[in-house]
């Protein structure tokens, strides 16, 4: 059987210009990045063709480590709709450096259902993420320079600078540093850390901006941190955000490459669902929709947290509504809810299929809280059995929903043509616009404790003494008014990764509360979440290599 990467190289991709072609893209609105890549400029938005197209998130129950191959799931189903005639685009995030070499080996889809060419989008791709990288660490320097600088001093305090530096790498060892260290000509000593590049608020702030205008105003609206007499301090007061935005030029442009059925795919932005909104740029959102009748996107993780993300936070900021939701499960995902340990998982076991339905069926509550039509793709591995599949089938119907079971990874789009008529059927339904679950002006902790209670299931929330001085923080501030992006493990509905299936009535507990204003976010994080990851014993950077001629190797 051939792994992604044989089957990526079988497929004859089309020069970039054909794509785009088929679009109704002219070759002088391509900004090429070779043969088969290229950026699209901001003016092929358009706001008629956006209120007429039809935006399907693609979401997931609970994913169990390895994840449920969302991924896979919107390619395969924009190459279906596309089989039947109908005009479609998938728009995707772009991948982290980090997974690629650390656990996932990959993130560009998989099998039959890719974009290509899948190498250059699993590494460097067009820079985008090595644009914001520099952006963030030039506000690093200018923040250690003010300090250093005897004559243009702010005043910062070093003890409360939040601003750390980024790389888009997996290194454990960054996430405590000191810095300043060596001699008074080297610098102010303090602590300090790296994150990795897909949780700087600037990539959440390329996913939310509209143009220029928009991207620079948010980037002056970084908080920094505290002079020595309390005062507030925003990137616009260390007058960096022109450069910064200057540095990100190229990259606030949407990537166009295609699929492996030669269809339009358009990657942008790779914020995590954990810690920012998981999802693609509103940018490229809006293009897909101005050039295609469906737009088929995907948020990070389970609904509880890309797709609640997804609605309240982008969707709302950018005025759209999808039309419906498809909510990708597994057969190993179920059982593992239902109790079974990971090295079982391929064992049938009807007994933990029905135990792990409680997850997949909070899931389907979920979206319908936010009154939208839901359909469920069951994402077919080799070891799912026809008696499990069926079962799964049997269980959804109990719970008036419709599952579809999918095999995109071994036949492309046609492993999904039922799954897109069943979309085409419902899609009708979203007559009005979806409702965000709490409104913007309601006070921080009642929106924290809606999500909390109607998403999660908990009972009640409990803060810590700081995250109640956080929010007392954030009111002074005056931006108690900002969405609420909830930071927690994906691992479980609630906060204790250890929690499958559906937790009930538990206490969800919130230790601190972080401010992204320029993002337009308040990030309650609830655990410990890791925003800096490190390797696993056995990375995927082991197996990745070249040959003599160029080509990659190893990437899965």
């Amino acid at each position: 059987m051939l792994n992604d990467i044989e089957i990526a190289r079988s497929i004859r991709m089309k020069p970039i210009a054909e794509v785009a072609a088929s679009l109704g893209i002219a070759p002088d609105d391509l900004l090429p990045y070779g043969k088969y890549k290229a950026k699209l400029p901001l003016s092929l938005m358009d706001d008629e063709k956006v209120g007429r197209a039809n935006l399907i998130l693609v979401s997931a129950m609970s994913p169990t480590p390895a994840g449920e191959g969302k991924t896979t799931v919107s390619i395969g189903l924009s190459l279906a709709l596309n089989r039947l005639g109908k005009k479609s685009v998938v728009a995707l995030r772009e991948p982290s450096l980090g997974p690629v070499f650390g656990i996932k080996g990959g993130a560009a889809g998989g099998g039959h259902a890719q974009v290509l060419p899948m190498e250059d989008i699993n590494l460097h791709f067009t820079g985008d993420f090595a644009a914001i990288e520099k952006a963030h660490n030039l506000l690093a320097a200018i923040i250690d320079n003010n300090i250093q600088n005897k004559t243009n001093n702010l005043g910062i305090d070093p003890r409360t600078i939040v601003w750390k530096r980024v790389m888009d790498m997996n290194d454990r060892s960054l996430r405590h540093i000191m810095v300043g260290l060596g001699g008074t000509a080297d610098g102010v000593p303090r602590e300090t850390g790296f994150d990795i590049t897909a949780a700087s608020e600037l990539m959440a702030i390329l996913c939310m901006c509209r143009d220029f205008d928009d991207l620079k105003q948010r980037i002056g609206n970084i908080f920094v941190g505290y002079t020595h007499d309390k005062k507030p301090i925003f990137c616009r007061d260390l007058k960096a955000d022109g450069a910064m935005t200057a540095l990100m030029r190229d990259a606030v442009y949407p990537n166009l490459v295609q699929t492996t059925e030669n269809t339009a795919a358009i990657i942008h932005g790779g914020p995590f669902a954990n810690i920012a909104q998981g999802t693609n740029s509103i940018i490229a959102t809006r293009i897909a929709m101005s050039l295609s009748d469906y737009t088929v996107t995907e948020a990070g993780f389970g609904f509880d947290l890309g797709g609640e993300k997804f609605l309240d936070l982008k969707c709302r900021s950018a005025g759209l509504s999808p039309k419906a939701v498809v909510l990708a499960a597994t057969v190993r995902a179920l059982k593992y809810h239902g109790g079974v340990a990971l090295g079982d998982l391929k064992q049938p076991n009807p007994e933990a299929i029905i135990k792990g339905m409680e997850n997949l069926n909070k899931h389907v509550e979920n979206v319908r809280h936010f009154g939208l039509p839901v359909v469920v793709a069951i994402n077919r591995f080799s070891s799912d059995t026809p008696e499990e599949i069926e079962l799964v089938q049997e269980l959804c119907i109990e719970h008036s929903v419709q599952a579809i079971p999918i095999e995109v990874w071994s036949q492309g789009g046609a492993g999904a043509t039922e799954l897109a008529e069943a979309l085409l059927r419902i899609t009708g339904r979203a007559s009005t616009p979806f409702q965000p679950l709490y409104s913007l002006e309601q006070p921080i902790a009642k929106k924290i404790e809606i999500i909390a209670k109607s998403i999660y299931g908990a009972a009640q929330v409990e803060y810590s003494k700081r995250a109640e001085a956080d929010i007392k923080r954030i009111n002074e501030l005056g931006m108690s008014h900002l969405s609420i992006c909830m930071a927690k493990t994906q691992k479980s509905l609630s906060d204790n990764p250890a929690l499958t299936g559906a937790p009930k009535d538990f206490v969800f507990y919130v230790r601190e509360v972080e401010l992204a204003a320029g993002a337009g976010f308040i990030i309650p994080i609830a655990g410990e979440i890791m925003r800096m990851p490190g390797l696993p014993v056995e990375p995927s950077a082991e197996r990745i290599d070249i040959d003599r001629d160029g080509n990659i190797m190893g990437i899965f």
